[in-house]
């Protein structure tokens, strides 16, 4: 099989973003909101007037699977969405005040988590896990088109 099981990288990566999403779900849930969707509202938060595309890709999801949390967002009126002044096919997303305070609320707690991870690592430990992270989605990268 080329590579034993307990030396696989990937399996190691996989189970700490299963961890994460498992914790970050529990801890957004009491707000009404689901990882997805609080990651929708914590850009927004900082991107008011964004569009679903690049909202998207902010959240590294499709903009189909976007759509999908948008829909949702605004229809409990956490969002609201318009026309763009000047592209009138591109709707502007923007938080409501119910929209801020659920994200306030899943924050205070998501925050605990993210405080949790950070405090296991000195800042130059943690310097160097987003760039052996970054490392490895270069080496995905470079192989993924020979797939």
């Amino acid at each position: 099989m080329g590579i034993p099981a307990e030396e696989r990288l990937g399996l190691d990566i996989k189970r700490a973003e299963q961890v994460l999403i498992a914790a970050k779900q529990a801890a957004v849930r009491p707000a009404g909101l689901t990882v997805p969707q609080y990651a929708a509202l914590f850009a927004l938060a900082d991107n008011p007037g964004i569009s679903g595309a690049a909202l998207a890709r902010a959240c590294l999801v499709t903009p189909q699977a976007m759509t999908v949390v948008l829909k949702n967002l605004e229809e409990r009126g956490l969002i609201e969405r318009s026309p763009h002044p000047w592209h009138r096919n591109v709707l502007e997303t923007r938080l409501t005040e119910t929209g801020r305070t659920a994200l306030e609320e899943a924050d205070r707690r998501a925050l605990v988590i993210e405080r949790a991870i950070a405090d296991e690592f000195s800042a130059d430990e943690r310097s160097m896990l987003r760039d052996l992270l970054s490392r490895c989605n270069d080496a995905i990268a470079r192989v993924t088109p020979e797939l």
